[in-house]
């Protein structure tokens, strides 16, 4: 199906459900489906943030300039998904804990305001990789327009790019607990260490940046296409110094580079072994 009929189909499919609340990470995804809401809504529209020290502080004040450059009423929320000791102790089912409270939330304004529909922004790439928070996005009957109208990240971005949004090549958002191996507990100095690191990085102008927390070694994934310039002349001395000073012990490059879900790798190593048993 042509990309530009998914795009016609998304706002005839939002237009049938004529208010909603989305919720709204200000990543690609989530803002192509904002505009595409707030054309096809209006003011039937409530676009939603949720701030927790599992978000990235930095990507707040971008979330509400492109809500108002959409003439989107935004709401900022507080979750507290740490509170929850079945999130903390960082098991794989994770996401759904952190979607049950987010959902839990936005059900409540959805109600408060009369709304029937909760919209939110997976791609059909989610659905290729473990996704816990799916089960809760069913057990509250919350809708993925993108999904439903078969858009995939690629082409998320191809539409975002020709209507010109801001965001359109905007790297991959994802919680800031994706950094932590399962089983380790998720705390909030853990996050704010994870988060101050990959600032480093993207200060020294890396893009698509991960640093994953192995406890005493940060693990770096990057895109390929920067492995030479992160190992060119003294940069990479100087990552490793400023990751130590922010408590590592060693600094290593992953040299798969940069992609979504690699914390999965092992649960995937170990169902393939299993089934060879």
């Amino acid at each position: 199906m042509a990309i530009e009929h998914k795009w016609e189909q998304l706002k005839s499919l939002l237009r049938g459900m004529q208010r909603a609340v989305l919720a709204y990470s200000g990543g690609v995804d989530s803002s192509l489906l904002l505009a595409a809401a707030a054309e096809a809504m209006g003011t039937g529209l409530i676009a939603v943030t949720a701030v927790s020290e599992t978000y990235p502080a930095s990507e707040l004040l971008a979330a509400q300039e492109f809500a108002r450059s959409c003439k989107t009423r935004l709401e900022v929320i507080r979750t507290a998904e740490l509170e929850n000791e079945s999130y903390a102790r960082n098991t794989p089912d994770r996401c759904y804990y952190c979607k049950t409270e987010l959902f839990t939330k936005l059900r409540a304004i959805a109600d408060a305001e009369g709304m029937s529909f909760i919209i939110e922004g997976s791609n059909t790439d989610d659905l290729k990789d473990y996704r816990p928070g799916r089960k809760a996005v069913g057990e509250f009957g919350v809708r993925s327009p993108l999904v439903e109208v078969g858009l995939s990240k690629a082409e998320i971005r191809e539409l975002a790019r020709r209507f010109s949004l801001a965001v359109w090549d905007k790297p991959s958002l994802a919680c800031l607990s994706s950094r932590i191996p399962y089983g380790t507990r998720i705390t909030a100095d853990i996050l704010r260490t994870v988060h101050a690191a990959e600032n480093r990085l993207r200060v020294l102008g890396f893009g698509q940046v991960r640093v994953r927390h192995h406890g005493e070694t940060a693990r770096i994934e990057i895109s390929s296409r920067e492995f030479g310039r992160l190992l060119r002349d003294d940069t990479a001395g100087r990552i490793a110094a400023e990751l130590r000073e922010l408590g590592y012990t060693y600094v290593c490059l992953d040299l798969d580079g940069y992609r979504t879900g690699s914390m999965n790798e092992g649960m995937r190593k170990e169902r393939t072994q299993r089934s060879r048993t």
